[in-house]
């Protein structure tokens, strides 16, 4: 068919209702007439918003939360009855985690010069310029600390009230599911290579308690665990729970599923990693509500991961995209 002949179509069966103007949103949670959202961006320290949809012609914010720190951001947003949990993680850097091996880069040129090293070897060193040494020592002494989870009542849309703030460690947290007894949180912990599984007890939300905790082998370093891959590859993205398992998305370790019929104890009971060949990480797993064919069926879809230079962008041209994987998990 020539260009000319050819008809764009750009929606079937759907109308547009409305459209609002909203700062860098991130998840859209829609509980009964509200939808909640978390902002991906902290302009104007933006973290959660509150729409009431009753009307989906004329949606409209009732409240909005805003956050107690520049260097954070609270994308994600989940409600379970009138408890809502909303993440705290650290703003992304252009300079990465660098300030994190500042020490082990300085410890190093000392010992290979026999000296302090001067700020342009230093910077030589980690691949940055000269004038990100200073950002970079500025972080290595304050460290971001608002790493976690809030916890807020919702039983009056228009008036949040925070309940409490669960602190975690390292970057914090970036993905979580919920349910009425207990929050599924992937974070970073002290002590753990990149984010691993928090299991906690919401059922008192002013009084939340650790219940459990899940790794990949290799992660819990603090324990003796010693990783098979480079920095972070392999982590949990984040799990979701359906029955009495959670279904892991494990970046570059593939899937995993995880028995919790005893909530204090999880415990990996079926793995699957296509990492090789395929180059993209793992985002989310999850089993599909019924089964297909006679079949439990779950999917996996992976993420097209960004957060390269340039140099290693460029080296990605021809390479496959990210993928959507269909398993058959009838024995796990």
């Amino acid at each position: 068919m020539s260009t000319s002949a050819t008809k764009t179509v750009a929606s079937r069966n759907i109308k547009h209702l409305a459209q609002m103007e909203l700062t860098g949103a991130g998840q859209v949670y829609v509980q009964g007439n509200y939808a909640n959202i978390g902002h991906l961006t902290n302009k104007d320290r933006l973290g959660t918003s509150i729409l009431d949809i009753s009307d989906p012609r004329k949606p409209r914010i009732v409240s909005q939360i805003k956050l107690d720190v520049p260097s954070s951001h609270s994308h994600k947003a989940r409600v379970v009855g009138d408890v809502m949990i909303v993440n705290s993680e650290m703003n992304a850097s252009a300079l990465g985690r660098k300030s994190e091996v500042m020490a082990t880069a300085r410890t190093q040129l000392e010992q290979q010069l026999g000296r302090k090293p001067t700020a342009a070897e230093l910077a030589a060193k980690l691949s940055v310029n000269e004038s990100d040494i200073a950002v970079l020592e500025a972080s290595e002494r304050n460290p971001y600390d608002q790493g976690g989870f809030r916890l807020y009542d919702v039983s009056d849309r228009t008036k949040p009230k925070l309940i409490s703030f669960v602190k975690t460690g390292g970057r914090g947290v970036h993905r979580y599911d919920m349910d009425a007894n207990y929050a599924y949180i992937s974070t970073e912990m002290p002590g753990y290579l990149g984010a691993m599984l928090m299991i906690y007890d919401i059922r008192n939300p002013s009084k939340v308690e650790e219940v459990s905790r899940w790794w990949l082998p290799g992660q819990h370093t603090a324990g003796g665990g010693t990783p098979s891959w480079p920095g972070r590859r392999n982590r949990c993205h984040h799990a979701l729970r359906a029955g009495n398992h959670l279904w892991a998305g494990c970046w570059m370790a593939g899937v995993r599923i995880i028995d919790v019929t005893d909530i204090r104890k999880p415990k990996t009971v079926g793995a699957y990693n296509y990492h090789p060949p395929f180059v993209e990480p793992t985002h989310t797993f999850r089993e599909m509500p019924v089964p297909i064919g006679g079949r439990r069926i779950a999917v996996a879809i992976d993420e097209e991961d960004h957060a390269l230079g340039a140099e290693e962008m460029e080296s990605r041209r021809g390479r496959p995209h990210a993928a959507l994987w269909v398993f058959d998990v009838t024995d796990l």
